[in-house]
């Protein structure tokens, strides 16, 4: 992937939804499999299996997003479309936002919006608006190194306890 225009994935936002996870833009791994956190060392997956008790990795990933929609969670990212050479968040330019505002109507007993990593969290203004309580969660990127599983395990599992999704 490089300098052409990239479109990223449909949301996964059900009538049910309380709690969306919104990251910024998916990595070349996840365009490529058109799957959300697809990139093996990423830890959305695993994070989300230790806080359910469910083997999530293991699962295909038709059976994880109807997971994450019965029990009352969503993902989306911040951005529709952008150019970016390789998947760092850095490297995001001419970035398009998602239509974040239909989020209400999309999900009607929405609560929450966690921010996954700092990128996403540059719409924290956007979120804010829909009068929801916005979260701001450690990255599950490979790239976020400074964060061991455990520490991040925490703080995801905090934000998820709050809003009822544990």
């Amino acid at each position: 992937m490089s300098g052409e225009e990239l479109h990223g994935l449909a949301p996964v936002v059900g009538r049910e939804t309380r709690l969306v996870v919104l990251g910024s833009f998916p990595s070349v791994a996840s365009l490529r499999a058109q799957q959300y956190y697809a990139h093996p060392r990423n830890h959305f997956w695993p994070l989300l299996s230790a806080i359910w008790g469910v083997d999530l990795v293991a699962m295909p990933y038709r059976a994880r997003l109807a997971e994450v929609k019965r029990r009352g969670l969503g993902i989306w990212d911040v951005y529709a479309r952008c150019r970016r050479e390789g998947s760092l968040d850095s490297a995001i330019e001419d970035s398009v936002p998602n239509d974040l505002a239909s989020l209400k109507r999309r999900a009607p007993k929405l609560e929450a919006v966690a921010h996954n990593g700092g990128e996403s969290a540059r719409a924290m203004g956007v979120t804010r608006a829909l009068g929801v309580a916005v979260i701001r969660l450690p990255s599950t990127s490979p790239a976020n190194a400074s964060w061991s599983f455990e520490r991040k395990l925490a703080a995801w599992r905090a934000a998820f306890a709050a809003h009822g999704l544990t």
